[in-house]
């Protein structure tokens, strides 16, 4: 398998963002493999605030994206890989980002599937997953 250049280009929007001071954003493509808040998640994705002030400990990684962030006030670790992520923007202007395909994975269920993973599996295969979709409200 060739080298994949995704990881450079999320860490080259990443920086890029920091550097203009814009919030970067991660929109995420949720399957069994990422570790997220459930809750948050809407029609199998999730968008992420990555910016300095709302993570502790990122870790932009060549096979995955790690951190801390606090949802409703509790902290919790956050595991994207690389292969799920949608794509990179900055908050006020998404057309400035970079996106990218994510294939649809299949979800096999086992005798231990506990009740988060059986809400996602049925939750990801209810909805296409596809570029999400942002609308600026003025």
């Amino acid at each position: 398998m060739a080298p994949s250049f995704k990881p450079y280009l999320i860490r080259a929007m990443y920086e890029w963002c920091a550097e203009e001071r814009f919030s970067p954003y991660l929109a995420v493509a949720v399957d069994s493999s990422c570790k997220v808040p459930m809750a948050h998640v809407r029609n199998g994705q999730i968008v992420l605030d990555i910016s300095m002030d709302a993570t502790h400990q990122l870790d932009l990684g060549m096979e995955a994206i790690s951190f801390q962030a606090r949802f409703g006030g509790v902290a919790q670790h956050l595991y994207v890989p690389i292969d799920r992520v949608l794509g990179v923007f900055p908050w006020h202007d998404q057309s400035l980002g970079a996106f990218f395909e994510v294939t649809e994975t299949v979800i096999e269920s086992t005798s231990e599937e506990t009740a988060e993973q059986s809400e996602l599996k049925n939750e990801i295969t209810s909805s296409a997953i596809a570029k999400p979709r942002f609308t600026r409200v003025k």
